[in-house]
């Protein structure tokens, strides 16, 4: 079971993904509405991945860097009500892995999920066959 932490502002937007994430099978092991308290959370859990709210991701503390500095294995997925297109090369840029769109449809947000962990397995499963046929 893969394991996911939740960092946003937002009681009520962390419940609900809470919710479409535990009943899709995934484990919920922290939540918080805060990056600093986003990032004592993954250094107590070590995530598969992140949701982390765009306002948490914009507020100047650099916690998608960080998080991808210490965990560079763990996904992160920018969570937010619309994302323009400067805004997703932005992220993309910064190492923000998927996009979770508000509001949460349950489908979407499991199939967003599923796909890009998909994608970074086979990423990392052909990096690991290249590196082999190197040597």
């Amino acid at each position: 079971m893969l394991k996911t932490v939740l960092i946003d502002s937002s009681a009520v937007a962390r419940g609900l993904l809470n919710t479409v994430l535990t009943d899709g099978g995934y484990d919920v092991c922290g939540q918080t509405h805060t990056s600093a308290l986003g990032l004592a959370l993954l250094v107590k859990h070590h995530p598969h991945f992140v949701c982390i709210a765009r306002e948490q991701v914009e507020d100047g503390s650099n916690v998608v860097q960080t998080i991808r500095a210490q965990y560079p294995k763990t996904l992160i997925f920018m969570v937010s009500g619309g994302i323009d297109a400067a805004s997703l090369q932005a992220a993309h840029a910064m190492g923000v892995s998927g996009f979770i769109v508000k509001p949460f449809m349950a489908d979407t947000v499991l199939k967003t999920v599923r796909n890009t962990v998909i994608a970074m397995v086979r990423k990392q499963q052909a990096l690991a066959a290249a590196a082999q046929g190197n040597s």
